[in-house]
C-alpha cells in the first residue's frame, strides 16, 4: 500500500533524507523514531505529498505521488507536525471544510464527519473556536480530519503529543482500532508508545535508517531488552562514531 524508494532530499548542504526505502503494508503499524533533526517529519511531508523529493519516489496504492499527486493523496490521511487548523473555525466546522475540499458532500459528508469527531473524542467542544482549544484539543480536532475521509493509509506525525494519559490511551486504542486493515505509521518521542500500538519500527538518524524491526526485536539488541537503550545505543554510538571520523 505504501512504498518509499530511495528517498532522498536536501536542505541547502543537508541532507535531510539520504536514501530511505521501506514499505508497509494494510495491517501494519509503523513507529518512525529518531532524535530532533533526524528526517522523519521531512519524510512524512513527501509521503503526503507536501514536499518534493530531490531523489527516488514513494508509491502511495501504485501511485506516484509526484506524478499522481491527486490520487496518491486521496489515498492518504495526514496529520503534520503541530496539527495546524484554521483557528477562527471550530472542529466540527474544519472537518467538514477538509471533507468538501476532497469532494464530499451531503449525507455523505455529514456521516463522516460526525463518525471523525466521535471517534476522537471531541464532544462538547466540537462547536467551540479551535483558537480558544486546549493543544490536546486542537490536536484531536487535526486528527479527525485526517481519518474523516477514510483513507487506507495513515502518516501520524505526533499523534499523541499534547494529551493527557486518557487521551493518550483513547487515541493509541483509535490507531490499534484502525489497524486492521490500513497501513499506518507514526511518528512519536514517546518510546514506550511504539510496544503499544506499533507492529514493527524504523529508527533513522541523519536522514538514514540504522534499524528496520519488530519492537521487540530492535529492543534485544541490547542486554537490556529495552527500546529506550536500543535507541540511544544507534544515535549516540552513530553520533559517537562521526565524532572520532572527523578527528
Amino acid at each position: 500500500m505504501l512504498a518509499v524508494e530511495q528517498l532522498k532530499k536536501r536542505f541547502g548542504t543537508r541532507k535531510a533524507v539520504d536514501g530511505v526505502s521501506f514499505t508497509v503494508a494494510p495491517g501494519e503499524v509503523l513507529g518512525f523514531l529518531g532524535p530532533n533533526g533526524a528526517g522523519k517529519s521531512t519524510t512524512m511531508r513527501i509521503i503526503a505529498g507536501r514536499l518534493e523529493p530531490d531523489g527516488g519516489r514513494v508509491r502511495v496504492g501504485g501511485n506516484d505521488t509526484v506524478a499522481n499527486r491527486r490520487a496518491a493523496q486521496a489515498l492518504t490521511g495526514y496529520l503534520p507536525e503541530g496539527a495546524p487548523a484554521y483557528p477562527a473555525m471550530t472542529p466540527f466546522s474544519f472537518v467538514e471544510f477538509c471533507l468538501a475540499a476532497r469532494g464530499w458532500h451531503g449525507a455523505a459528508l455529514r456521516a463522516a464527519r460526525d463518525l471523525a469527531l466521535d471517534r476522537v473524542h471531541v464532544g462538547d467542544h466540537r462547536h467551540d473556536r479551535i483558537a480558544t482549544l486546549s493543544k490536546g484539543y486542537k490536536r484531536r480536532t487535526a486528527l479527525a480530519a485526517a481519518i474523516a475521509h477514510d483513507p487506507p493509509v495513515l502518516i501520524l506525525d505526533e499523534p499523541t503529543d499534547g494529551l493527557d494519559p486518557n487521551q493518550k490511551d483513547e487515541v493509541r486504542s483509535l490507531i490499534r482500532a484502525m489497524s486492521a486493515d490500513k497501513a499506518i505509521v507514526i511518528s512519536t518521542h514517546i518510546l514506550e508508545e511504539v510496544p503499544a500500538v506499533c507492529s514493527r519500527a524504523i529508527i533513522i538518524d541523519r536522514g538514514q535508517i540504522l534499524a528496520d524491526a519488530t519492537p521487540e526485536e530492535i529492543a534485544a539488541k541490547t542486554g537490556s531488552g529495552r527500546l529506550d537503550d536500543a535507541f540511544r545505543s544507534l544515535t549516540t554510538g552513530r553520533d559517537r562514531r562521526g565524532r572520532e571520523d572527523a578527528a
